[in-house]
């Protein structure tokens, strides 16, 4: 249990660094595609200038990722390697595809749109942007598509002398169910991501009335963007939410604290689970609340922790079946209200985005917004990996038994407190040219200002 214990922390690591790029990535790929959308529309060169302007961050943040994605590959083999057997052959495909098609996809358009600015013609390059968008989320929706299957298994049989899945049905794994909701929810959490981090350099730019109206357009475009991002992300994490109910009641009834089963069930907006004894020693609950957000009416009866242990216990042996309440609760706490915080500083933003130097408190709070949704993600994805405890492949393979079984404890605590170091020198490497980029004046604003005098 000790390696178990050593492995899984230093994955949760790497994979919590690696998705603070990933919906950046996403979003801010869309959000330059649509900047040079609009200037091959208009001729107006503002547009031209925030499309390079903002793809130089985009090009930082794309290549730390691509670092960091890297070192979790390699965990596979090394730390995980029964996962490996017991996976290989159904997660191996997306993998695959996901590298040779919209990976390679996205870094040789990216290629094309750096170097390709007045060496192609304008519509050859603003569909080299929208490919880099295009594979950018497209690469997303392979990660997911493997991703889904340790969710909710499908397509897949069970050797019957090595007990490893082998994939019977590609069709039922990539449309799979569970893709639908977590890859929307990716997607729209990236649309907000890039929104937030656009309104942080450009309220910083306005309060020091850098290039008032290059970063006026860039204000009023994010604040768009990060209204919609955001509204539909907690659209659709309401949908989402309702599927875990249905494919993953544990998890669910983990994140509300719910020991026993109820009906009509309360949502409890504060809580303080004694996971020992089973049951709430605090908590402030709302009626009915919960079942409405479960079933969209009143009475649904939601299945609680206790209950759903024993049938685990009955079904699949003894042990416990419970994954850390706590933790759940508040993460999905957190997730929540920064997403409800999104959305009203979006939406604030939107209102005043011309009176912003009249709304000192709002500009400020705009520096720090792009933690929101950073926030969110992360809380978001230990509710969506921790929440299925004790399983790494949903009902099918425990996490203990697909720890690489003669990697010694020492070894990966080792290279734990390797990857650590190095990770904060690259976070701090990656922060400082965000800021370094992100705060100077615009790219071309000689030229610009050029532009706009005239």
């Amino acid at each position: 249990m000790e390696v178990v214990s050593w492995a899984r922390l230093q994955f949760a690591l790497t994979t919590i660094y690696h998705f603070f790029f990933v919906p950046l990535t996403l979003g801010l790929s869309i959000f330059i595609a649509l900047l040079e959308t609009r200037y091959v529309r208009s001729g107006d060169e503002k547009y031209k200038h925030l499309a390079k302007f903002w793809g130089t961050l985009f090009l930082i943040n794309f290549a730390l990722g691509v670092v960091t994605g890297l070192v979790q590959e390699f965990q596979f083999g090394l730390n995980w390697s029964e996962y490996s057997r017991f996976m290989g052959d159904i997660f191996g495909a997306p993998l695959a595809i996901e590298a040779l098609l919209a990976f390679y996809m996205e870094s040789t358009f990216i290629g094309v749109w750096v170097f390709g600015w007045e060496r192609i013609s304008q519509k050859a390059h603003l569909a080299a942007a929208w490919l880099v968008a295009l594979g950018s989320n497209i690469s997303a929706l392979w990660i997911l598509i493997a991703n889904s299957f340790m969710q909710h298994p499908v397509g897949y049989t069970l050797d019957p002398e090595t007990g490893y899945a082998r994939m019977s049905s590609f069709l039922a794994l990539i449309t799979n169910s569970h893709v639908i909701y977590q890859y929307a929810h990716v997607f729209t959490a990236g649309l907000a991501t890039a929104g937030f981090v656009v309104l942080a350099f450009s309220a910083w730019h306005l309060l020091r009335k850098h290039e008032v109206e290059f970063f006026g357009t860039a204000f009023r475009w994010a604040a768009r963007f990060a209204l919609i991002g955001s509204l539909l992300v907690v659209g659709v994490g309401h949908f989402q939410g309702q599927y875990v109910v249905r494919h993953q009641p544990m998890k669910m009834a983990a994140a509300e604290a719910l020991w026993e089963t109820q009906e009509p069930a309360s949502f409890a907006l504060i809580a303080f689970p004694d996971e020992v004894q089973r049951k709430n020693t605090f908590a402030i609950e709302i009626p009915y609340v919960l079942s409405f957000l479960s079933y969209n009416n009143f009475t649904g009866r939601v299945l609680g922790i206790n209950e759903l242990d024993q049938a685990y216990q009955e079904q699949y042996g003894p042990g416990s079946y419970v994954p850390p309440v706590t933790l759940l609760f508040w993460s999905f706490r957190i997730m929540v209200g920064a997403g409800f915080l999104m959305i009203l500083l979006a939406f604030l933003s939107l209102v005043w985005q011309k009176q912003l130097e009249r709304r000192p408190l709002l500009a400020k709070a705009l520096l720090w917004a792009p933690l929101l949704p950073y926030l969110a993600s992360t809380t978001g994805w230990i509710l969506a990996e921790v929440g299925r405890w004790p399983w790494i492949v949903y009902q099918l393979l425990r996490i203990e038994d697909a720890v690489s079984p003669n990697v010694p404890a020492s070894s990966v605590a080792f290279s734990l407190i390797v990857l650590t170091l190095l990770y904060l020198v690259l976070a701090i490497v990656g922060v400082g040219l965000a800021l370094k980029y992100g705060t100077r004046r615009a790219i071309y604003a000689e030229e610009a200002q050029a532009v706009y005098s005239a």
